[in-house]
């Protein structure tokens, strides 16, 4: 397996809480490097490349040498007009990793790389992951089953040993990852990292609207819809918030194009008052039906390294 110096040396738990819209921002992202994982956040959580430069403020200044690592995700998307000044904000702060989705550019792989800067690419089938390697990235994360977000279909089994053929790079995965024997399951398939998301929205630092963590809090795996009809791109979203936006679940119309302007809300500030796939309609994994309660996310983490300890140690003693 292959994790990076500059990730591992202030890694108290092999896990990166990943980029999530409408939940990430930097009170989740300081919690979680301070509590020893690799914290993240979409650049596009902030509406405008200068509300995005002052969240890296707030970041690197309040981060030290003891802190783990963060990252930033990009959506390399034509429909996304912020690709290159989100970029050079990145190379400006020597981002320490990026996470590319949504499509891949050699661009931003370049500009990473000329600071010393990492790139991880997330990927749904083995044809992406290979594209990925091909590029040049140093991680490729393996959106699995169960994922919340534009996840995938593939076993996680599957999926991991397959990349592991060709690749020599990190792996992350990502999935229904609740817990700290799943961080361990994670390590057991292959994987250098897991990378969780829909548990840490349940957390008190996380930015989502309260009943939205409610939701999360009250649903299970039977209550999660995976459909392209909502972004235009298959994604995991919340039965319930569905219906609350006032849509059928069982009967969406048909999306086959992505504005990524559009399935964020932005338009809003333009007098555009559609509903955005994220701001509206809540993403959730399948893993909803193991998350009961809504900590700090360095109690949770504290939690999660305990929990992974525990497993390591189960399955040593077989």
């Amino acid at each position: 397996m292959s994790l990076p110096a500059s990730l591992k040396q202030s890694l108290k738990l092999p896990l990166v809480v990943s980029p999530m819209f409408l939940a990430s921002g930097p009170d989740l992202v300081l919690a979680t490097c301070k509590a020893g994982a690799i914290g993240t956040f979409p650049a596009l959580n902030q509406r405008t490349s200068e509300g995005f430069e002052e969240w890296l403020k707030i970041i690197t200044s309040s981060l030290t040498k003891d802190d783990a690592a963060f990252g930033v995700n990009i959506i390399v998307n034509p429909s996304n007009p912020r690709v290159i000044p989100d970029l050079e904000l990145c190379v400006k702060y020597k981002v320490p990793l990026v996470i590319t989705s949504l499509g891949i550019d050699q661009r931003v792989i370049d500009a990473v790389h000329s600071y010393g800067g990492l790139v991880f690419h997330d990927i749904i089938n083995v044809r992406h992951a290979k594209r990925a390697a091909r590029e040049g990235v140093d991680g490729i994360i393996a959106v699995a089953a169960g994922a919340g977000g534009h996840g995938g279909n593939l076993s996680p089994l599957a999926l991991t040993s397959e990349i592991r053929e060709f690749f020599d790079g990190t792996i992350l995965l990502a999935g229904c990852i609740n817990n700290g024997g799943h961080v361990a399951a994670a390590r057991a398939m292959g994987a250098d990292l897991a990378y969780a998301g829909t548990r840490f929205i349940a957390t008190k630092e996380a930015q989502a609207v309260e009943n939205y963590k409610a939701m999360i809090l009250e649903s299970a795996a039977a209550d999660i819809i995976y459909t392209p009809n909502i972004s235009g791109v298959y994604a995991n979203f919340l039965r319930e918030s569905i219906k609350n936006a006032g849509f059928d679940p069982d009967n969406l119309a048909p999306k086959t194009d992505m504005d990524i302007v559009e399935e964020l809300g932005l338009k809003e500030q333009e007098g555009d008052k559609k509903n955005g796939a994220w701001r509206d309609i809540w993403s959730a994994g399948q893993g909803v039906g193991g998350i009961h309660d809504i900590p700090s996310t360095a109690e949770l983490i504290t939690r999660m390294s305990t929990e992974y300890r525990e497993a390591v140690n189960r399955i040593n003693e077989f």
